[in-house]
């Protein structure tokens, strides 16, 4: 029989940790099982620690025995690749940080780490962050564990399948344009974008500096709102970090919906929107009007314009960050005669297509005779979509529209087209811009059991408000119950 202690959610498993009708060795040896028994079908890991992972459980089995809580001590969970890791492996899903061992861990790394948290391993991902559906890994894809045949979302794809099949209980991702909502729905999760600046990017290895945050990936609402307590937090070491006093997420979790405004804007059900997806997004809506809530009609004029606008600041940007790659300092080098030479048959040899997609294309918008019509542009349409959104929460309190247009897509159906590819976080881009905080939830399944995801957004630093929202939505319904089945397979072969 598979064990079904690998599905625990957090909060259930430290309410038998604590009990201790549980110890944190056996739960962290059946996800380690778990991990075994699918990941050669999922690939959701790059690298993984089981000998380090049960020392760290042993560890907190021995404070639990000395009457010590912590708010997540016991818990095993994962990390996208490129959050830096002391000691352990961090290639950012490129052969160029290929065998890189950071000597610091990430601001958020810590933090886990301090609360308690196993650290089981890092998650595969798009080279860099750049990508949607994890196939852009220099190394492998990673597979959605509701169909081995479909793209898990990305670029944090090996988050979300590694939570969706219970080889972590949790798991971190980072969201530069919607790398933890889209693939949290297309694998059937909770992906939460904080509010820019909220939680500390020291350690994240940057892609796009103004728009890269590190959010959680969890099983349900109440899982996400324990780790944003654990996170969230002013770093001095982080300019960019958010310095006021921050809320008990926890406390917000409750149903009622009563008087809160939820905006649904134009373009949310457009044509280009799988129908699928339109009608479980429509009854939702009919859920939270149920629950209290009143939909209101909005518009955000500029938002059509948010796809060409964050495919130039983001490249922009990353073509600045991924500079220090070279070949000379760490990392992977080529050989060489010239110093010329060596930098550029390093970054050749080193980044894949789409990262020099990118680079490429920042370059360009930065260069001379181009950074006014291209750049300098993006820019003031940036300030246009947030001053949409400032109008709009003037009239509501929260904004809810698709996660994603479709469903997973097969694996390789996109990957000779960009301009589809970019596509799949068609809904996901605005709040980055505008650096709002979003949370993906489960909201039904299509006629092939894919995952579908619907989007709350709030204005900055609400995430209180967005959090009450999703739960009350979630506890509504049954969709974050449910679990892929092929993965009970798998592990009663192993078993039996």
């Amino acid at each position: 029989m598979p064990n079904s202690l690998p599905d625990l959610t957090i909060h259930a498993a430290l309410a038998q940790l604590h009990s201790g009708a549980l110890t944190a060795t056996a739960l962290t040896q059946a996800v380690l099982d778990r991990i075994l028994a699918v990941d050669n079908h999922v690939r959701a890991y790059l690298t993984l620690d089981p000998e380090g992972a049960l020392k760290q459980a042993a560890a907190a089995d021995a404070r639990y025995a000395a009457g010590e809580r912590a708010p997540l001590l016991g818990i095993p969970l994962a990390l996208k690749d490129n959050l830096s890791t002391r000691g352990m492996e961090t290639t950012c899903g490129s052969r160029i940080l290929e065998h890189y061992i950071p000597p610091f861990d990430a601001t958020v790394v810590a933090r886990l780490k301090a609360a308690g948290a196993i650290i089981l391993g890092k998650t595969n991902m798009d080279e860099f962050a750049m990508g949607s559906s994890t196939e852009n890994s220099a190394f492998f894809p990673t597979h959605n564990p509701w169909d081995l045949t479909r793209v898990p979302g990305g670029s944090s794809g090996g988050s979300a399948a590694a939570v969706a099949a219970g080889e972590a209980l949790g798991a971190l991702g980072s969201d530069t344009g919607g790398s933890v909502r889209q693939p949290a729905a297309l694998c059937g999760i909770v992906g939460l974008r904080p509010t820019y600046g909220l939680i500390s990017r020291y350690g994240l290895i940057a892609f796009a500096s103004s728009l890269d945050q590190v959010g959680p990936l969890t099983r349900d609402v109440t899982d996400a709102a324990l780790l944003l307590n654990v996170l969230a937090g002013h770093d001095p070491r982080d300019g960019t970090s958010h310095t006021g006093a921050l809320p008990d997420y926890t406390a917000a979790l409750h149903s009622d919906l009563r008087g809160m405004r939820i905006g649904v804007p134009a373009n949310a059900l457009i044509a280009g929107v799988q129908p699928a997806v339109a009608q479980a997004v429509r009854a939702a809506l009919e859920q939270l009007a149920a629950l209290g809530a009143e939909i209101v009609n909005i518009d955000l004029p500029h938002d059509e314009h948010a796809l060409a606008t964050y495919y130039l600041i983001a490249p922009a940007e990353a073509s600045a960050n991924l500079a220090r790659f070279d070949g000379v300092r760490y990392g992977y080098r080529a050989e060489a005669e010239t110093l010329d030479a060596l930098i550029s048959r390093t970054r050749g040899e080193g980044f894949g297509p789409e990262v020099k997609r990118r680079i490429m294309l920042g370059t360009y918008a930065l260069s001379a005779g181009y950074y006014d019509d291209y750049y300098r542009k993006a820019q003031q349409v940036r300030t246009l979509i947030r001053q949409d959104f400032e109008r709009a929460f003037a009239e509501v309190d929260l904004i809810v529209n698709p996660t994603s247009p479709t469903t997973a897509f097969s694996l390789g159906a996109r990957l000779d087209d960009p301009l589809q590819m970019y596509l799949a976080d068609l809904f996901t881009l605005a709040q980055a811009i505008a650096g709002l905080p979003a949370i993906s939830v489960p909201c039904g399944y299509d006629a092939d059991g894919l995952p579908i995801g619907l989007q709350f957004a709030a204005p900055p630093l609400q995430e209180a408000r967005l959090l009450q929202a999703a739960y009350a939505y979630e506890q509504a319904t049954a969709w974050h119950r449910r679990h892929p089945e092929f993965i009970y397979t798998q592990e009663g072969e192993l078993s039996s």
